[in-house]
């Protein structure tokens, strides 16, 4: 991951961005004044790592190839003689697949030299996180269903191009990219092919490094998938949703305060969330991402300590107990909505979502109580543990679900340990999801389970790095690697596509997002439980260093602070305990 930071030449720390209005020629004044607005994103533009296939024919349709490979400058050249060279004929159609190493966010810049023709030239260009997708249609009629694989950011397009020239295609998430010239009985020149990346300029402050590489790669690429969906808002996924949904951004926001900080995308987030589902809605049409809003809201305070952000949320969060306490009656039992939704591998276990469900509300009050404190608010308070108080006495059975037995294990409402025994270590890995894997590992921390949790993230989250993610994945089984080509391999006769041939739900095949937030959950757990950071007072004001090294021999990194960085080193001595060094900031006390 740093060796791709470097290929790209670009100094991340250089500081927070921010909102900017753009510096207009006065030629545009006074007409445009207020209206434009600077890009607070960041471009740069990354050449192909290697061009993994070509169809050639006879083998004279596409050569000079590997002149896409070097360092461009978005600048044509008349007569220019180093370009990639297409030839069409009129019954073949040459094709060219690039692979730029690395999940990007952005799209493509294609720099133009001479061609055949006077006219634009007919060209179709595919996006793709896999290489199944990059070379598959647009919609999944293999799977019976109408879902396409590029509703929300167009990865199929057939254009014209022009010669001589400079164009720019495509804004979505994407590893690969395949260019057909459609036009028959015609050459282009393509001097360059690169991709634009379009991301957050911002300092990993947060670092992880241990003396195991794999987990080293596990919490860098977790930091790297919520970056890229560090968008003008915290995204679910680069290809899809590109929305803001709250449930997702629970397990993100854990790892924008491990790895980024106090980044202004957060807040920004929320309002604009607010502002889209005014109560008495619940947020993005669900109750349980309306909970998820309160356990948000709270593990911002404790990292940020913001408390003007608290406050300018204050009506809301009021609202939403009110809003919460009205639908559980004296008994416990609960009408919040008709609809239950954890996770969506958890979805056919309807018993066990329901026991899930109504711990991830217990926890949701518990934290708006602890809000409601801070902000003042004894009477809401109250009511958000009287809730609390109501719930409990209607519990259900967790049925089995993983899901279910992590929430009511962080609610308080099951022993860990027995949720451990019975449910959530049964199995290791079998039955983990990348969104709740998270809440799987946080039940192991509390169980003492914190080995287990490493082998865990080990197998499951570098499973998907086997199969050769550099993103974590909207969903994964390790079931589905069995016989199953990589998803930056060709495809191999008489086996699975690793994202073709799997998903499930509103992900089918293609439509499933390689690059989707909620499942960066090791990197926050890591930062948390292994480097053992635990914030006691609110802003980081003081913090519990704990470590938990497992087999690890050594473990150091970084935890950022409103105060600057924690610096952090453990090593295991030749009796077997631990030896620590912990340097602070002014203003931040350790208790270890």
């Amino acid at each position: 991951m740093k060796s791709f930071l470097l290929t790209i030449q670009l100094c991340l720390w250089t500081g927070v961005s921010h909102l900017l209005w753009a510096q207009l020629p006065p030629v545009f004044e006074p007409i445009y004044d207020g209206k434009v607005q600077k890009d607070e994103l960041t471009r740069v533009f990354i050449s192909p790592q290697r061009v993994l296939w070509k169809y050639a024919g006879d083998g004279t349709l596409v050569s000079h190839e590997e002149e896409l490979l070097k360092q461009g400058n978005s600048q044509t050249e008349l007569g220019g003689k180093n370009m990639c060279e297409m030839v069409s004929t009129e019954n073949e159609v040459a094709s060219i697949l690039l692979d730029y190493g690395k999940e990007i966010h952005g799209g493509l810049q294609l720099v133009l030299g001479g061609s055949t023709r006077r006219e634009p030239s007919l060209v179709r260009i595919r996006f793709g996180e896999s290489v199944g997708e990059c070379n598959s249609q647009t919609r999944n009629y293999e799977w019976g269903v109408g879902y396409a694989t590029d509703d929300h950011a167009k990865r199929d397009i057939t254009m014209e191009i022009p010669r001589d020239g400079l164009i720019e295609i495509g804004n979505t998430g994407f590893r690969f990219v395949r260019i057909d010239l459609l036009q028959k009985n015609t050459t282009i020149h393509i001097k360059e092919a690169r991709a634009i990346l379009r991301y957050r300029d911002i300092p990993y402050l947060g670092s992880f490094k241990s003396n195991d590489e794999r987990l080293n790669k596990i919490w860098l690429t977790g930091a790297y998938t919520v970056h890229l969906n560090m968008q003008e808002y915290v995204w679910d996924g680069i290809k899809r949703d590109r929305l803001i949904w709250l449930g997702d951004m629970h397990p993100e926001i854990s790892t924008i305060t491990s790895v980024f900080g106090n980044n202004e995308v957060v807040p920004k987030t929320l309002d604009l969330a607010c502002q889209q589902y005014p109560l008495p809605q619940w947020l993005n049409g669900m109750s349980a991402y309306s909970l998820w809003y309160l356990i948000i809201q709270y593990d911002w305070y404790q990292h940020s300590g913001n408390l003007d952000f608290l406050k300018k949320h204050e009506n809301y969060i009021l609202g939403l107990i009110d809003l919460i306490d009205g639908k559980i009656d004296v008994n416990g039992k609960e009408q919040l909505a008709a609809e239950r939704f954890l996770d969506w591998p958890s979805t056919p276990n309807k018993e066990g979502v329901e026991a899930g469900y109504r711990a991830l509300i217990v926890w949701a009050m518990q934290d708006a109580a602890k809000l409601c404190g801070i902000l003042g608010q004894s009477a809401a308070a109250e009511k958000a543990r009287a809730c609390v108080e109501r719930m409990n006495k209607y519990v259900k059975d967790h049925h089995q679900l993983k899901q279910a037995a992590s929430l009511m294990a962080i609610a308080g409402i099951m022993d860990p340990k027995k949720a451990c025994d019975e449910v959530v270590s049964v199995g290791g890995a079998k039955d983990f999801s990348t969104f709740y894997g998270y809440y799987m590992l946080q039940a192991q921390a509390k169980a003492g389970e914190y080995q287990q949790a490493i082998d865990i993230i080990r197998q499951y989250w570098g499973g998907m790095l086997d199969m050769g993610a550099t993103t974590f994945w909207e969903d994964f089984n390790l079931d589905w690697t069995k016989n199953a080509t990589r998803i930056d391999e060709m495809p191999v006769s008489g086996k699975k596509d690793i994202h073709g041939d799997f998903g499930a739900y509103c992900y089918p095949g293609f439509r499933h997002s390689l690059c989707h937030g909620w499942a960066s959950g090791p990197t926050a757990w890591m930062s948390e439980h292994i480097l053992g950071v635990k914030i006691l007072k609110a802003g980081c004001k003081v913090i519990k260093i704990e470590p938990h090294l497992g087999d690890l021999q050594w473990v150091e990194g970084t935890f950022p602070t409103p105060y600057g960085l924690i610096e952090i080193k453990h090593s295991r001595r030749a009796n077997g305990t631990i030896e620590s060094t912990v340097k602070a900031p002014k203003g931040v006390k350790i208790i270890k």
